[in-house]
């Protein structure tokens, strides 16, 4: 199993105890940045880390090459405190713990879907988010 699929299932474990097959919805909160119309779904969200700085940070998701990391302080930064803290509600968690579980999991999921390189389109988007949700919980 890859770096990506240990990471889930121990958030998996963290946030509801369980383990392959469970629900996980830190995973969730992170695929709805992705698919989110009123943000702009994967290029709204990419845009927003540019606006912020983080461009560099982005492309190296999006990219071929080594992923550059991303600190919990920084994903809190481009998604506000206040969205942060409405998803550690929603968990039950910490703000610190799910930025820093997204911190861990996007540039992750953000380079499997552009393995060439380039972002996915709308279709091809869902596809894979689908296809990569159900491979990381079943494996």
């Amino acid at each position: 199993m890859g770096l990506l699929g240990e990471m889930v299932k121990g958030l998996a474990g963290k946030f509801l105890g369980g383990g392959a097959g469970t629900q996980n919805p830190l995973l969730d909160i992170a695929l709805s940045l992705l698919t989110n119309p009123q943000t702009g779904g994967l290029g709204g969200l990419v845009e927003t880390f540019k606006s912020k700085g983080l461009n560099d940070i982005m492309s190296s998701w999006v990219s071929t090459g080594q992923n550059l990391p991303i600190s919990g302080n920084q994903i809190q930064d481009v998604l506000g405190s206040g969205l942060i803290q409405q998803f550690a509600k929603k968990l039950g968690s910490s703000g610190e713990e799910v930025s820093g579980g997204l911190a861990s999991l996007l540039p992750e999921i953000i380079d499997k879907l552009s393995p060439k390189g380039t972002l996915p389109e709308s279709d091809a988007l869902l596809q894979g988010l689908s296809n990569l949700k159900k491979g990381l919980l079943n494996t």
